[in-house]
């Protein structure tokens, strides 16, 4: 996989066909990833691995809480995106087992990595996992 050009977004072509054409006029956002600190594009949304939402707090072994404590709480956001493995995600291309990911232009954390998984924030289990912090990130409609 590689890392995310903005020429490799785009969906206009000059050789659309009437079908084309229809579905180009209505409005499709695409959402890319760019790093924060220096607005590097670090993923797409077709990179994004989905997941199914954990059960929240009760999936951390350190904070089980009793059935009564909670009951009725909202899941909270996950913390995080889970992506697929990209070219610019350096320790990944030297071998790495797990490793913390840095943003090839300003060499800022966003997130970690292991191929033998981990814990999302909601309680999902991702494996293998490819973690962007939402904090360290930007999400940008083109």
């Amino acid at each position: 996989m590689s890392a995310v050009n903005v020429s490799d977004i785009s969906t206009h072509s000059p050789t659309a066909t009437a079908n084309n054409l229809e579905a180009d006029t209505s409005p499709r956002l695409q959402i890319i990833y760019r790093c924060k600190r220096c607005r590097r594009i670090v993923a797409a949304q077709k990179n994004v691995v989905i997941h199914d939402r954990g059960e929240g707090e009760k999936c951390f072994k350190w904070k089980k809480r009793s059935n009564s404590c909670g009951a009725g709480e909202e899941q909270p956001e996950c913390s995080s995106i889970f992506v697929e493995p990209m070219k610019w995600m350096q320790p990944v291309q030297e071998g790495y087992v797990e490793e913390k990911l840095q943003c090839i232009g300003c060499k800022a954390r966003l997130g970690y990595f292991n191929w033998a998984g981990m814990q999302c924030s909601c309680g999902a289990w991702v494996n293998p996992a490819f973690q962007l912090h939402k904090s360290r990130i930007d999400e940008c409609g083109m």
